[in-house]
């Protein structure tokens, strides 16, 4: 089974450049160290969220590889550093994760 964990935050307009500018390193260190979780990043255009959130997300095989890529992640002293650096934009975060669903026919 898939799952997708989603990190959800929210900035201050007025911090995007700041905000954003430290999310570029966040994908600087994910492209030059392959043991991180490589995650994409989208921002919303239209819909619930208000477009100064950015979403960050990658897919696992499974639940504990899920839970495997949160502590490598909290554990991580280069990781933890940028978003001590981060944390002050943001207004909100929160985590989320998700079961991929597959409706796929299967064969027997």
């Amino acid at each position: 089974m898939t799952y997708i964990l989603r990190f959800v935050q929210r900035y201050g307009v007025a911090d995007r450049a700041r905000f954003m500018a430290l999310e570029a390193q966040f994908a600087a260190l994910e492209r030059r160290r392959p043991d991180l979780p490589q995650g994409r990043r989208s921002q919303p255009y239209a819909g619930r969220e208000p477009s100064c959130t950015l979403i960050w997300e990658c897919e696992f095989p499974t639940l504990a590889a899920v839970h495997d890529a949160l502590a490598r992640l909290s554990a991580d002293p280069e990781h933890e550093a940028l978003f001590q650096q981060q944390a002050p934009y943001m207004a909100e975060a929160f985590t989320e994760i998700y079961e991929v669903l597959d409706f796929s026919p299967v064969e027997t």
